[in-house]
């Protein structure tokens, strides 16, 4: 099965017949140069994410386009550029006018929002109910999520919806605190993140938007078209949609075992003007614990087979094509 491929050196990508090749200068011996060489047979690579400083050509683009690989950028803080998204091969018109008709339908829209939201702080709470069973207080958050979730399917539009969630989530965020101890307090901050916890966040919650994006890839979904994140000059709408829901169980639990387990450390980190940054060692470290992440498998309750986390997301963008098309309808995935 196609697996992403994560590129931290920097070099050259070209192609050799059905073949990708990654070259990358070694270090300098004596005045050579020894050239190494990476093959990737196209078929075992779903993605590359690109964290160095990567040379390529259009004729390699065609090749990841008739592959249908995708290509995540990155910069040299490890801030999301963008992706090279190959033109939609499974893309269907009649789903494309459902999504559509879905966004344009101000009442249908407020449901596929509300869904997001409210499958988002369920799982907020599902997840601080486990750090309660461990001795861990954070009652005042509990208490505020059972107050504000059903006052999510009273709300009248996305605007109030953005309210009600970020009012949940700074009160989740203050909690950190007391789940991570004093030096992992986090309080939000995006551009440039000011602090080690920050820039942890950020990071993950790329790997989280980009994983969603390369599915959304095999279904007949438009990426396009999102209902909770307005759909208007943004190019991906529908991976933020549908990461709200994930964040709590993928983003947020790596977090806390990154920490608590004494993997991250300040020598991860990098300052940088006003801004903190991971390292290419954090990095490296963040993206190898995420991959063991996503291929971790479940038992699945209605399929009764296990499952892994990344076939996870596949599933969840099924049942939201089968509500766009009145088959079923959507129901937000649910931390266990």
């Amino acid at each position: 099965m196609p697996k992403p491929v994560y590129v931290f050196s920097s070099g050259r990508l070209s192609r050799l017949a059905n073949t990708i090749v990654f070259e990358t200068d070694a270090s300098p011996q004596g005045e050579q140069v020894k050239e190494r060489k990476r093959h990737l047979p196209v078929e075992q690579v779903s993605e590359l994410y690109l964290f160095g400083e990567v040379d390529l050509n259009k004729r390699f683009l065609e090749f990841m386009a008739q592959k249908g690989v995708l290509l995540h950028f990155f910069n040299r803080f490890g801030y999301y550029v963008g992706s090279f998204y190959p033109r939609e091969h499974l893309l269907s018109g009649y789903l494309t006018l459902r999504q559509a008709e879905h966004y344009l339908d101000s009442r249908r829209r407020l449901v596929l929002a509300q869904k997001f939201v409210a499958g988002g702080l369920e799982n907020i709470r599902r997840l601080l109910l486990k750090e309660v069973a461990k001795g861990r207080e954070v009652e005042g958050v509990l208490d505020l999520l059972e107050e504000l979730l059903p006052r999510v399917g009273e709300a009248q539009s996305v605007g109030e919806l953005m309210a009600l969630e970020g009012r949940a989530r700074e009160a989740y965020y203050g909690a950190w605190t007391a789940l991570l101890g004093e030096e992992w307090a986090l309080e939000r901050s995006r551009r440039p993140p000011r602090d080690p916890i920050n820039s942890l966040l950020s990071f993950a919650n790329s790997l989280l938007y980009t994983s969603i994006l390369a599915q959304i890839y095999q279904t007949h979904l438009d990426p396009r078209i999102g209902y909770l994140h307005e759909t208007n000059y943004r190019r991906h709408a529908l991976n933020l949609d549908v990461a709200e829901v994930f964040k709590p169980p993928l983003v947020d639990r790596l977090i806390f075992r990154l920490i608590r387990l004494g993997q991250i450390k300040a020598g991860h980190f990098l300052r940088e003007g006003q801004g903190v940054f991971l390292s290419e060692s954090g990095r490296r470290l963040v993206t190898e614990e995420w991959e063991k992440l996503m291929q971790t498998t479940y038992r699945h309750p209605s399929l009764r087979r296990s499952v892994s986390y990344r076939t996870t997301l596949r599933l969840e963008l099924y049942k939201l094509e089968k509500h766009l098309i009145g088959e079923q309808p959507y129901t937000p995935y649910r931390l266990r």
